[in-house]
């Protein structure tokens, strides 16, 4: 799912090898805009998967080609209309945005045993806390490194669509591991970026709306590396349901 635009934050990144404080409102801000998103689609992926009839609608029905492009629609047009559309249209498609994923997450609570779903959970958000902290207080500029995770992504993208075809469990494995390793790094590389945002945000003196806007964008980058580290450890480690 992960798919941005790696320059979209540019014109309010402090450019250099320094990097001054953060906003704390700014990171925070971003956080709970995360927490917001995993709330909702948490909430969502319960109440499809609990009931049959919603299930049924929602993957043997036409529909489900709108919950399966719908994410990616919202993220695009929130990714590209950044500059042009207003805090109240970004807030509206980054819930829309939420509702849809939770709905498309529905069918991992109807494949995993719950134990196997609480436990790769738990493991993600231990995974992404403990990359957050580095990212958010290392000296070390991630920038380079943050390249060869993208290259990495681009490469389970296309590894996974060629395997659509294939149908290899030994290659469904590997990009399950490299996928855990490239999210848990872009966690960290990711947060340290947004850190530099804030920054930029503070010394440029960029006005309140698009501070929000820059912070919904910044918790959906995070939203997605949480989600599909989850997910790699559930491919990986998950129990499936008899």
């Amino acid at each position: 799912m992960e798919n941005y635009n790696q320059n979209q934050y540019s014109d309010y990144t402090v450019v250099g090898s320094s990097v001054r404080p953060a906003s704390k409102t700014f990171m925070a801000s971003v956080f709970t805009w995360m927490f917001v998103a995993l709330g909702v689609s948490a909430f969502f992926a319960f109440l499809v998967a609990s009931s049959k009839e919603l299930f049924v609608d929602a993957f043997h029905t036409p529909l489900r080609y709108v919950i399966m492009f719908a994410p990616f629609a919202f993220l695009m047009i929130m990714n590209f209309g950044l500059q042009k559309l207003s805090v109240a249209t970004m807030t509206l498609l980054f819930v829309l945005f939420a509702v849809t994923m939770g709905v498309s997450l529905s069918a991992v609570l109807v494949v995993y045993t719950s134990g196997s779903v609480i436990g790769c959970f738990t493991a993600a958000s231990a995974m992404f806390g403990v990359m957050a902290l580095l990212g958010y207080t290392t000296d070390k500029d991630l920038t380079s490194f943050g390249r060869i995770l993208f290259m990495g992504l681009i490469g389970i993208v296309i590894a996974s669509l060629i395997n659509m075809f294939i149908g290899s469990s030994g290659m469904d494995y590997l990009i399950s591991i490299i996928g855990v390793a490239v999210f848990t790094g872009l966690t960290a590389y990711d947060v340290q970026m947004l850190k530099r945002v804030g920054a930029g945000v503070e010394y440029d003196g960029v006005g309140t709306a698009d501070t929000k806007k820059l912070a919904i964008m910044g918790s959906l980058r995070l939203y997605l590396d949480f989600i599909n580290l989850f997910l790699m450890l559930l491919r990986l480690f998950g129990g499936r349901r008899n």
